[in-house]
Formats: C-alpha cells, structure tokens, sequence
C-alpha cells in the first residue's frame, strides 16, 4: 500500500510522521521535485505511484489529479485550508479530504503580528536604509493607537486577537460565523464587513478563500478604509485584488501592506517594488515545531481515514 508525500517541505530527515506511517506498514514515496509540484508534475507523479493515500501541500489537487490515480481513497492535507483541492471532484470519486487545521494556528498569529508590527513601524525600510549607509528618521505608526479589524474569526483570528489585546489597540472583528461570546471575552467588537470596512486603521485577514471571498480586498473596499490603512493577510492570496492594492499604495490611500500569500505562488509581481510593501513566501507554519506538528497531523488524519475507509 503506497502512499505520496507531495508537500516539498516534509521534513524527511527527522520525520517522527514518516515512521508512523512505515509502522502502519505504509510504503511512502516522498516528492522528488524538494519544491512545489505543478498541476501537470502531480499528475505525473500521481499516474506513476498510484498511491491509496496523499499528504498534499500547495499544489492543486484538481479532477485531474485526483483521477490520475485509480486507488486513491484519501487526501491529507498538512495545512489547515483546503481551496487548493477540488472537493466536489474528490466526492465524486468518493475521497476522503482531511486537514490540519489545530497545529499552524500559534505560528500563523505570530507571523501576522511580527508583519503588522513590520509595516507601521517601518521596520524593513530602516534596515535597507541603515544598511545602505544611511540614518534616517523613518517616523512610523504606534500599534496601541490603531484600530484593527479582523477579517475572520476562527482558530488564527481568535490568536491574533488574544496577541493583539496586551498593545492596548481597538479590535474589531467580522465573521459570518462569528463565536460572540469569544469575542467578548477577548474584548472584541463584533462589526459587520461593512463597519470594519470603514473603520479599521488595520485589516488583517483570517478566512478561507472561496468563491464569495476572492477579492473581498478589492478597489472598492480599499476605497472605504480610514487614509493611512494598512492591510495584512497571512490566509490566502486570492482574497486580495493585488493590482487594487497596488494602485491605492501608489496612490498613498494604504500607507503600507504585509503580504505572505499570493495569487501566484513563487510571487514575481510588481508589489515587489513597492518600498511600503513587506513581502514574505508563504512562511506562515514554517516554524519547526509547528512544522513537525502540523507533519504528525497530517500523517495520523491520513491513516485514521485510511481505516475509516477500510483500506487499513
């Protein structure tokens, strides 16, 4: 029984989830490619191996894939989103669809708030300057002054929050499935969109994307933020319409953005220019405790599922 390992950043060497899975007498096949595969490699890959079971990563799982290979019962994603996985395709062929979603919380609230203390201090401008010889004064933005507002409050936005309330920052969150009495305990203002919208000196994003939440960071909404905002997303990259973004940094509507997801992944476009821009690839569970975590997960959603299927 042959299972592929196809996220590029399992850590193969000291893998505690690798020997969990060889204990269930699983023969694993990890990606050959240490990067992330196209559509096109894990088909490939996929046809070559013919797995039962796949610990995904990034790369899109579409009905393509998923027929590519005729024994695959279960898809086990190490991360807590799913948009990269056709799901309908995969109900049709009657797979199983797990994920991650407990470990990379702690490590993506951290990121966020080291990215939004990034941007309003200008923490990034004044060690290019520093280090390019110069002494500036890089005047930047006291975090404790702000509104921020939390798009999404779930497991990470929640975190966020809980990191957020010791700066003594005005928090506002909006969720269509909003937990109320959390919000409250965390000192929260539960906003509509629309409220958040104009109100928030900080957006920060915490959703899934889908096809209502692609481009919710669009003109129109970067048109309603305060003058001076900022935006932050560590969730998905298709939430942000990045040539929006761009235009209202150059405008100087938004004094600054911290991006680690994009809609094309390795990102080459023009944010990278852009000096109030702070970009990071895609970084947010690369913590290597969270990594391990998220890897023994993964690898335990995998063969309870395996099981659950009968296959195990």
């Amino acid at each position: 029984m042959r299972v592929l390992i196809t996220t590029s950043g399992f850590a193969v060497e000291r893998s505690t989830a690798l020997a969990t899975l060889r204990d269930a007498g699983v023969e694993v096949v990890v990606n050959p490619m240490g990067r992330r595969l196209t559509e096109a490699e894990a088909r490939n890959l996929m046809a070559e191996i013919d797995p039962v079971g796949l610990i995904a990563g990034l790369e899109p799982i579409t009905p393509s894939v998923l027929a590519a290979a005729a024994s695959l019962r279960v898809v086990s994603r190490c991360g807590a989103g799913v948009d990269n996985v056709d799901l309908e395709a995969a109900r049709a062929r009657r797979i199983q669809v797990r994920n991650t979603p407990e470990a990379p919380g702690a490590a993506v609230a951290e990121l966020t708030m080291g990215l939004m203390l990034a941007v309003l201090r200008r923490i990034c401008e004044g060690d290019r300057e520093v280090r390019a010889g110069r002494w500036p004064s890089v005047p930047g933005a006291h975090l404790g002054a702000r509104t921020v507002g939390l798009i999404g409050f779930g497991r990470i936005g929640r975190r966020v929050a809980t990191l957020l309330a010791p700066f003594g920052c005005e928090i506002l969150a909006s969720d269509p499935a909003m937990d109320a009495d959390a919000a409250r305990d965390l000192g929260v203002a539960v906003h509509s969109l629309g409220d958040l919208n104009d109100r928030a000196d900080v957006v920060s994003l915490h959703m899934p994307l889908t096809s209502d939440t692609r481009h919710l960071v669009d003109a129109a909404f970067i048109g309603r933020l305060p003058a001076g905002a900022a935006v932050i997303n560590t969730a998905r990259g298709g939430l942000v319409d990045e040539p929006a973004l761009l235009a209202a940094l150059d405008a100087g509507h938004v004094a600054g953005a911290a991006l680690d997801v994009f809609e094309e992944e390795p990102y080459r476009g023009p944010l990278s220019g852009h000096p109030a821009v702070v970009l990071s690839p895609h970084a947010g569970s690369r913590a290597r405790e969270v990594r391990g975590a998220m890897e023994a997960e993964a690898a335990d959603n995998l063969l309870q599922a395996l099981r659950d299927v009968g296959v195990l």
